[in-house]
């Protein structure tokens, strides 16, 4: 294969998720760390890219790190209570005037059009102001926060006319309120309750980890709010970890469809995420991208192309869509994003008692990972329940998976007899049974 060109692989295989976005609301937060650390010009770029492929974006602008130099130099130590500081004047002054630098800063890397620069040819006109309303937290605990605020609401209507124009929205972590007052927000929060107000299509939080790790060091791909939890329960009010999990799970739990976590610390985690089906941080969902499930019709055209490769090595015996579609109903598949990557079937012979598992396959790019397990599982309730004994699999080239999962060798005479006579006596397939009972 000619490799000389490796991203034109890339790009064909990243088609369907540039189409798929295109027109779709994405919220963006990005933490002041990812500036200050010298990232920010490679993810405005990506952010360029984004808007040039039809995706609306709202983005968040993380400004901690920023407000705490500046603090330091003026030999201000804020109060802290639960995670956030007490936002008093002197404070406030200091935020107020980090966030308008910050604002100003990435409005003018928007507007960078150099020739030979990223952004040459790229017009994006950013827009601020005052679309997110807050109140006071108030006293807790007996701590007065004076000007800490958390969001009242999001003025969508007016957010979603802005991005209908084609415009980026810009949003500091800041909120207004109706006596006139300006309050200091958490980013996390902000872009949470963004992305519920315009039901976004994805929130992405760009933080310092990669994702979510188990006690193993595995990287989790794709959690529901609840799985999340547990994680949750293990950071602290404050961390960073915290806010953007509680963000993460709350706007899962509100409608958003998708909530990634990503590193800023990664140059290709924003595109790699969006534009790979894997992706390369952790998702949270309400419902699983990856889900086992019966099959329909209009999965024929997916199981062809993944058996395709299976029959043509002989593996599987080649099925044509017309049988298919008329055994549909036999069939469970593993779907993830879209795309068939699993499939068996299960063919009953009721007056023997037996049923027979069939066309077991998983996609090569996605072997490994104990989806037979999770098919054979299926497979064999489905068979509980329509109170078979046994399941029988003819095979020629993956028998000891089969001895692996509690079937045994068996003779042709072993059969229910309409199985029997219609066997390939060329293919010279190994009968083997698995009791149910």
């Amino acid at each position: 294969m000619d490799t000389r060109f490796p991203f034109v692989d890339w790009f064909r295989n990243s088609s369907p998720y540039i189409n798929a976005h295109r027109g779709r609301t994405f919220v963006i937060l990005i933490e002041g760390e990812a500036v200050s650390e010298g990232r920010g010009e490679q993810l405005i770029q990506d952010l360029a890219l984004l808007h040039t492929l039809g995706v609306r974006l709202v983005v968040v602008l993380g400004i901690r790190p920023q407000v705490n130099a500046a603090l330091e130099a003026a030999s201000i130590t804020p109060r802290r209570h639960h995670g956030r500081w007490v936002a008093d004047d002197a404070i406030m002054e200091r935020v107020e005037r980090v966030a308008a630098e910050q604002r100003l800063w990435l409005e003018a890397r928007l507007s960078l059009g150099l020739p030979n620069s990223p952004l040459h040819g790229v017009e994006m006109t950013a827009v601020s102001g005052n679309l997110v309303m807050a109140k006071p937290l108030g006293v807790r605990d007996g701590v007065d926060f004076a000007r800490s605020g958390e969001v009242r609401r999001v003025r969508e209507t007016a957010i979603s006319g802005l991005l209908e124009q084609g415009s980026l929205v810009l949003l500091p972590p800041l909120g207004y309120s109706s006596t006139g007052e300006v309050f200091d927000l958490d980013a996390a929060e902000v872009a949470q309750k963004v992305a519920t107000a315009l039901a976004a299509d994805k929130l992405i939080l760009l933080g310092e980890a990669k994702g979510l790790f188990d006690a193993q060091g595995q990287l989790q791909r794709q959690l529901t709010p609840d799985e999340a939890s547990g994680w949750l329960d293990e950071t602290s009010p404050g961390d960073e970890a915290h806010r953007h999990l509680g963000a993460a799970c709350a706007a899962a739990r509100h409608g958003v469809a998708r909530t990634h976590l990503l590193s800023w610390r990664d140059h290709d985690a924003l595109l790699g995420e969006l534009f790979t089906r894997d992706g390369v941080g952790t998702m949270i969902s309400r419902h699983r991208y990856e889900q086992l499930r019966a099959a329909e019709v209009a999965d024929v055209g997916g199981l062809l192309e993944l058996l395709e490769p299976l029959e043509r090595r002989g593996m599987l015996v080649p099925r044509s869509r017309e049988r298919l579609e008329y055994e549909i109903d036999d069939y469970v598949v593993i779907e993830r994003d879209g795309m068939v990557i699993g499939c068996a079937a299960l063919h009953p012979f009721p007056d023997a008692s037996m049923g027979e598992l069939a066309c077991v396959a998983v996609h090569v790019d996605y072997r490994g990972g104990a989806r037979g397990d999770l098919l054979l599982g299926e497979v064999e309730r489905r068979a509980r329940r329509l109170g078979l004994d046994s399941l029988f699999a003819l095979t020629t080239h993956t028998s000891h998976w089969f001895f692996e999962h509690g079937f045994g060798a068996a003779d042709l005479s072993d059969l229910p007899p309409l199985k029997r006579d219609t066997y390939n006596h060329a293919r010279q397939s190994k009968v083997l049974i698995k009791p149910l009972v």
